[in-house]
């Protein structure tokens, strides 16, 4: 049978101190409920039902691009067995493995997950409970066990102070045998402080019935920590940094200081490639093998190819070929393409255009909406005038164009292979190719004209 995944997403979250859902919050850089969503689908499960609340429209738009997914919304939040009942009764009676997990716990590994769903239907429990021993368990419910079931979760505050030396912990993450689930789910009382329908009680009602509950335990208990503070959250934060850092040096790449580098799960980076400090890799970037990146550089959905320098600079959205340099302090973004051995310099902004082979841009400059060819030099602080206010407008340049310092060219227009313009010059019109374009004032002096300035003004002259 399919495996269904309920994420539970529909919490206030208070504590946040926030006009978002909670579980819209980001570690790294995507939200809390996506690293959920993406671990149960990464474990096996077929069916995944995100239960939304509060701001169940962000939440929807944010997981719009995943393929399948549905959307049950708890319009009142009456605890977590309200939640999955709610799922039920709006698509139906479980059939199979069922996991309950939560949007706000982004460090749940697929492979724990899917530990979790083979231990249930191995052994054909009603439901196994993920567990944990965390350093102080002070705050947790706790599991209570007779030969090797559990037979209660028992929250702190309802312990004996034997059940309160237990060190073992329940972490809210549970398989189901569907079919049972929904059998039995109405069982679920509110008898309790806050009048809610608590899924724990499911432990104590199977119990009562005969049915088996194990525990499946999880070693590493920060992968259940769950994001109800902002400071819960940089916890969260740094842990993932370290994991995601940990693997990317074992696969030969280089941190000079791993707590100041930031890299999402989708990116990938080559060997022998170093990550200097308060660099950030964000999206579907990939990096290749021996180049350099930061610091003080941001990629969000970047290619970088392989001997590339990325020195104090942002790429959004684009691509640099082999033996690229930028930086520092430069900015590629709309699809942006730098060829093989090409330059983008100090200062320098790049937009919606392609750089051919070994052509430079080095410094204070802006490039956009332009198709450049190989070998072409942009002098420093030339702009392409591609906006009129209502239109972009594209420029050409030619192979081996020489374009000189504090040029403007007025979009739209081409410069030929082999043309130069002359420092200063605003280029309105095509330029052939092999030709020189200058565009400039008459300069004119005007003897005296400073000397009489100052004295109609009062200033005491120059000594």
């Amino acid at each position: 049978m399919p495996t269904t995944a309920i994420v539970l997403a529909a919490g206030e979250g208070t504590r946040m101190k926030s006009k978002h859902p909670k579980v819209m919050h980001k570690l790294l850089d995507r939200p809390l409920v996506r690293w959920a969503v993406d671990s149960v689908r990464k474990a096996g499960a077929e069916r995944v039902v995100v239960v939304v609340g509060k701001g169940a429209d962000e939440v929807r738009a944010e997981l719009a691009d995943i393929p399948g997914l549905e959307f049950v919304e708890q319009k009142e939040r009456l605890g977590t067995g309200h939640a999955v009942r709610c799922v039920r009764d709006a698509l139906g009676a479980f059939e199979g493995p069922v996991v309950v997990t939560y949007g706000d716990s982004p460090l749940v590994r697929p492979e724990t997950i899917k530990a979790l769903i083979d231990a249930n239907v191995s052994a054909h429990n009603a439901c196994t409970v993920l567990t944990m021993t965390p350093p102080d368990p002070t705050g947790y419910g706790r599991i209570i066990q007779e030969n090797g079931q559990v037979t209660a979760i028992v929250e702190e505050k309802d312990c004996t102070p034997e059940q309160r030396a237990i060190t073992e912990c329940n972490s809210g993450v549970y398989c189901f045998c569907g079919r049972r689930l929904s059998e039995n789910l109405d069982k679920i009382g509110n008898d309790n402080a806050n009048g809610e329908y608590y899924l724990t009680d499911m432990v104590g009602i199977y119990h009562q019935m005969g049915e088996p509950v194990a525990a499946q335990h999880c070693d590493d208990y920060t992968e259940l920590l769950g994001v109800n503070s902002r400071t819960q959250l940089a916890d969260a934060t740094k842990l993932m940094q370290r994991r995601i850092n940990e693997r990317l040096m074992s696969e030969g790449v280089t941190m000079l200081d791993p707590s100041l580098v930031w890299v999402g799960p989708d990116v990938t980076v080559g060997q022998d490639t170093t990550l200097l400090p308060m660099t950030m890799l964000y999206g579907k970037t990939t990096v290749g093998e021996d180049c350099v990146i930061g610091p003080n550089s941001r990629l969000t959905n970047a290619t970088v190819g392989n001997g590339c320098t990325v020195d104090e600079t942002v790429i959004v959205e684009s691509e640099i070929d082999d033996d690229v340099n930028c930086g520092p302090r430069a900015y590629l973004r709309g699809h942006t393409h730098l060829l093989k051995g090409a330059k983008a310099g100090t200062h320098v902004e790049l937009k919606n255009s392609v750089v051919g082979e070994g052509s430079k841009v080095p410094h204070l400059s802006y490039i956009g909406d332009t198709q450049m060819g190989a070998g072409v030099n942009i002098g420093g602080g030339s702009i392409t005038c591609n906006y009129d206010g209502v239109h972009k407008n594209h420029t050409t340049i030619g192979d081996g164009a020489f374009i000189g310092s504090d040029t403007m060219m007025v979009a739209p227009v081409n410069i030929g292979a082999g043309a130069i313009t002359g420092a200063s010059s605003c280029i309105t019109g095509d330029v052939p190719a092999d030709a020189l374009a200058i565009e400039r004032s008459k300069q004119a002096n005007i003897e005296g004209y400073a000397a009489k300035r100052r004295e109609r003004l009062g200033i005491k002259p120059r000594k």
